[in-house]
C-alpha cells in the first residue's frame, strides 16, 4: 500500500488533466443501491456524537472528519482537502514555495521518501530514496498520515525541522537537521555535449514552462551536432500530464498514442497521442530511470520503450499510475479523487508495476534496498537501536562540473552504449 503527496512539489499528473466533473447520484441509483438507509444511519450517527461526545464539536468538524475517513478508505491515493490544503496544493504548481524538497508516500505503513529533490534542503542534507522518516521533532510517526505529515514537515523559510531517519539499507539510525527554505525548481538541470556528439539533458519534473525549456535545450544541443541522446530522468517524480506528454511527442511520429487512462466511468477513459509536427526520429536515445522516477517519468519511458525509439536503463521506476482528478467543493475544499489508471501504448499497466528497464544497471551511489521489515519491528529497533556514528554517504553531485559523468556508472554505461550503436550503424553504412 502506498499513500503519496508532495512536499515542495505536486508529482500527480491531475491538474493538466480534466475528466467531466463531479459524477452525481441519480435517484434511480439511490434507490437501487439502498443508500437512504444508510444516509439515516450515518445521520443518526453524527446526532449521537453531537450531542453526546465528551467534548463540545461542531458539526462542519464532524463532516470534515467523516469525509477525510471516507476518501482515506477508497485508496491511499485519494483524499479529501480542507479549504488550507486546498490552497497549498494549488500554489505547489507555481513554481515555488516553502518546504524542505522531498517526495514522500505511505509505504509498508512507514512514511517514506520517494526522492529528494535536487539543489533543495533535503537533498544538501543527505536524505536518499527510500529513506523511512520514523520521527519528526522526536515525535514517532508510527500511524501518520499524509496530510498530518505534511504539516509537521512544513513551515516558515528559515526554520528547523529535526528528523529521525531509518535507513534500512545500511541498518543505521541517522538523525537529521533540515533548514526550511522556498524551493525553486529548475526543470532542466543540465544541457550538455558529453563525447562524440552525445547530448545529455537531465529533467527534474514536468512543469508548466518544462516542455517550453525542454524543447529549447534540446534545439540548442542539435545546433551543436548532437548525434545521439542521453534523456535523464532519475529521481523526477512527475508533474503535469500534458507537459509529459509534449516531451515525449518530442521523439515519436504525430498523432502517435502516448498513453491511455482507462476507469470504471467511461468519462475517465481517455487516449492522448503525440503533437509535435516536426519530433526528433532520427538519433539513438536511452532514457536513465531509477526508483524515484514516478508518473510523467514513466508515462515518457513506457511510451519509448513500447515503441523501440529508446532503450530504458537504470532501475525499476517508482509505479505510480493512477490518475487523481481534484473536483472543488463549494467551500472551498475539494476532493482528491482516483478515478483512473494510466497503461502504455501497448496496454501495460504503470501503477504498482513501474517500468522494468531494458538494461538493468545498479547506481554506485544508490544502496540495494534492504528486506522490508514489519512495520512495528522497525519502531521497536528505533526504540532499542544505539545510535552509531554517522558518515557522509549522500551520493557525489552528478551535476558538479563539466566530468560529473565519468562518477556515474549509469550514466557512462549509457554512453557506452550510444557510442556502440554509433559504430555498428557506421559498420552498417560501410557493409
Amino acid at each position: 500500500m502506498r499513500r503519496r503527496i508532495s512536499i515542495g512539489i505536486i508529482s500527480v499528473v491531475t491538474l493538466g488533466l480534466v475528466l467531466g466533473g463531479i459524477y452525481m447520484l441519480s435517484a434511480e441509483q439511490l434507490k437501487k443501491e439502498n443508500i437512504y438507509p444508510q444516509l439515516e444511519l450515518f445521520s443518526g450517527a453524527l446526532s449521537i456524537i453531537h450531542n453526546g461526545y465528551v467534548e463540545d464539536v461542531t458539526t462542519h468538524d464532524l463532516i470534515y472528519g467523516a469525509l477525510k475517513g471516507m476518501l482515506t478508505s477508497l485508496d491511499p491515493h485519494s483524499q479529501f482537502l480542507d479549504p488550507d490544503e486546498f490552497k497549498e496544493l494549488k500554489v505547489e504548481t507555481e513554481g515555488q514555495f516553502g518546504g524542505l524538497g522531498i517526495e514522500i508516500t505511505i509505504k509498508d505503513n512507514l512514511l517514506t521518501i520517494i526522492t529528494p529533490i535536487e539543489d533543495t534542503p533535503a537533498w544538501k542534507a543527505g536524505i536518499m530514496a527510500g529513506d523511512r522518516i520514523v520521527k519528526i521533532e522526536g515525535e514517532l510517526t508510527r500511524n501518520i498520515t499524509l496530510s498530518e505529515a505534511v504539516k509537521k514537515l512544513r513551515g516558515k523559510p528559515g526554520t528547523e525541522v529535526a528528523l529521525t531517519i531509518l535507513r534500512e539499507s545500511e541498518s543505521r539510525i541517522l538523525e537529521i537537521k533540515i533548514v526550511r527554505d522556498i524551493i525553486k525548481i529548475k526543470d532542466i538541470k543540465k544541457a550538455v555535449i558529453l563525447e562524440d556528439g552525445i547530448g545529455y539533458i537531465r529533467l527534474i519534473e514536468f512543469r508548466e514552462n518544462s516542455a517550453k525549456e525542454f524543447k529549447a535545450a534540446l534545439k540548442r544541443l542539435q545546433d551543436e551536432g548532437m548525434q545521439a541522446l542521453i534523456l535523464d530522468v532519475r529521481f523526477n517524480p512527475g508533474g503535469l500530464l500534458n507537459v509529459a506528454i509534449d516531451i515525449t511527442s518530442s521523439f515519436l511520429p504525430n498523432d502517435t498514442l502516448v498513453v491511455s487512462t482507462q476507469g470504471r466511468n467511461p468519462a475517465s477513459r481517455f487516449e492522448f497521442k503525440s503533437r509535435v509536427k516536426d519530433p526528433l526520429l532520427d538519433i539513438p536515445m536511452v532514457v536513465l530511470i531509477n526508483e524515484g522516477s514516478a508518473s510523467g517519468s514513466e508515462i515518457l519511458a513506457g511510451a519509448l520503450q513500447d515503441y523501440n525509439r529508446a532503450l530504458i536503463l537504470g532501475t525499476k521506476s517508482f509505479g505510480k499510475g493512477s490518475v487523481q482528478t481534484v473536483l472543488p467543493m463549494n467551500d472551498g475544499s475539494a476532493l482528491r479523487l482516483t478515478t483512473s489508471k494510466y497503461f502504455t501504448p501497448s496496454e501495460r499497466s504503470i501503477h504498482n508495476v513501474g517500468i522494468e528497464p531494458d538494461i538493468e544497471v545498479k547506481a554506485q551511489f544508490i544502496s540495494e534496498a534492504a528486506a522490508e521489515e514489519d512495520t512495528e519491528d522497525v519502531f521497536k529497533k528505533l526504540e532499542n537501536e544505539k545510535k552509531k556514528p554517522e558518515k557522509d554517504s549522500k551520493e557525489e553531485n552528478i551535476n558538479k562540473d563539466d566530468d560529473f559523468y565519468l562518477r556515474d556508472s549509469q550514466l557512462l554505461r549509457a554512453l557506452d552504449l550510444l557510442k556502440a550503436i554509433k559504430v555498428y550503424n557506421k559498420v552498417q553504412k560501410i557493409g
